[in-house]
């Protein structure tokens, strides 16, 4: 039997091209024959015998796996798919370095951000001038002034116009005086006890011109010719109002007061008489000043509410920025571990370079090349009954499978086997 160092030696490895271990297509043929010749010399000196066969694997196995570890050219062809996912593994490392210094940039931006918005949330409340802010302190006494004064002008217009919306509506004169028709103390009593819905209409009628107040406000924060000429029939109309309500009452006053040889009441009577415009100013003019109070007070609220306005801004920029934070954090995170990952992979792809190769399907060929040249000596030139020969081959293919089965080499689903440096 022939060496099986030999079997390896048809061809230098230095003169080998791409082919499996080093050869050509002749090469191979050469060695598969060498194989087959061996096997069959092997069990003709062996008799076949299976103890005999089981050497000889293990011998092929052992010599087949040293070769493999000195074909030098065909281990780097073997590994060239791993150094090439390996390659890969590198880019997508750099990638992921890459996105995390991005995404660390950004997250160091929003805390530098955050700790502005943090610092300017103080700053305001101490230095309010330097956000563009008028002083806070003097404004919260200006208003709580207009504020102390608003609340008993309010309270004048209630009594005067409950009172003289119950005159000019519901009332029946029994004297002359102007005081009782302006400023009657029994006037929401007696009208809730006529009925709720007169009650309703004289205690509703001073907010009619509360709201109308409000109105004049809110028309005053927009600029333009529409809205003076809005404001002029704001005014136009609430001094109408106020001209018509002393028009009745004062008419009421003249048919409580007139004689036979009195004039019909008209209204050049009334542009005439004091009492008509008292009434008018009593209320227009109170009215006026309540509505000039009413506008300060709430432009001085305002001007107290910018400085929370700038700080509830803030605070929402600030909820806005901690979650685009969390994203960022969260990306940084995966990406690290997509790099623990790859650098996992890439250490196990160099134990593989580091490694051997060993071709299981090239070794397999020339396994069952030398088995098929054993089992064709014991059909043709071992002597021996039909019986005992079936027997012994059967020993054989037992013995073969058995040391492929320790070998992990029984149908594979791998055509190589990478066996890791140590």
């Amino acid at each position: 039997m022939k060496s099986l160092t030999q079997l390896f030696s048809l061809k230098k490895v230095e003169d080998a091209p791409a082919n499996t271990f080093g050869e050509d297509e002749n090469d191979r043929e050469q060695i598969r024959i060498t194989y087959y010749q061996s096997g069959f010399a092997a069990s003709v000196k062996a008799t076949g015998k299976p103890i005999v066969l089981k050497a000889c694997l293990q011998n092929l196995y052992m010599s087949f796996e040293d070769q493999c570890r000195k074909q030098k050219l065909e281990q780097d062809r073997l590994k060239q798919p791993y150094r090439e996912e390996q390659e890969k593994s590198r880019t997508e490392l750099k990638k992921s370095e890459a996105a995390i210094g991005i995404y660390e940039k950004k997250e160091q931006d929003i805390n530098d951000e955050i700790d502005q918005i943090k610092s300017d949330i103080i700053e305001v409340k101490r230095n309010p001038d330097k956000f563009g802010i008028e002083d806070g302190k003097g404004l919260k006494a200006q208003f709580y002034i207009g504020l102390f004064l608003l609340l008993p002008i309010t309270l004048y217009l209630l009594v005067f116009y409950i009172s003289a919306s119950y005159s000019a509506f519901f009332k029946e004169f029994s004297n002359d005086s102007l005081t009782a028709a302006i400023f009657d103390a029994d006037a929401l009593t007696n009208s809730f006890k006529a009925s709720w819905l007169e009650g309703v209409l004289v205690i509703t009628i001073p907010f009619v011109f509360m709201g109308l107040g409000y109105i004049i406000h809110m028309v005053q924060k927009s600029k333009g010719i529409k809205n003076v000429f809005r404001m002029i029939a704001l005014f136009a109309t609430t001094f109408l109002f106020d001209a018509l309500l002393a028009y009745i009452i004062e008419k009421k006053i003249y048919e409580f007061n007139k004689t036979t040889e009195s004039s019909p009441y008209d209204l050049n009577i009334a542009l005439g008489e004091s009492e008509f415009w008292m009434i008018i100013f009593a209320g227009f003019v109170v009215y006026i000043i309540w509505g000039l109070v009413f506008d300060f007070v709430m432009k001085e609220f305002e001007n107290i509410d910018k400085i929370r306005a700038f700080i509830r801004g803030k605070k929402e920029n600030l909820l806005n920025l901690e979650k685009f934070k969390t994203e960022y954090i969260n990306k940084i995170n995966d990406f690290k571990e997509q790099i623990v990952t790859i650098n996992g992979k890439i250490s196990e792809l160099q134990l593989k370079i580091d490694g051997f190769v060993f071709p299981v399907k090239e070794y397999l060929h020339y396994h069952h090349q030398y088995k098929e040249g054993w089992f064709q000596a014991i059909n043709t030139e071992i002597a021996l009954p039909h019986k005992e020969k079936v027997e012994l081959l059967e020993g054989c293919e037992n013995l073969s499978e058995e040391h492929l089965g320790r070998l992990n080499l029984i149908d594979p689903d791998f055509q190589h086997l990478v066996y890791f440096k140590n």
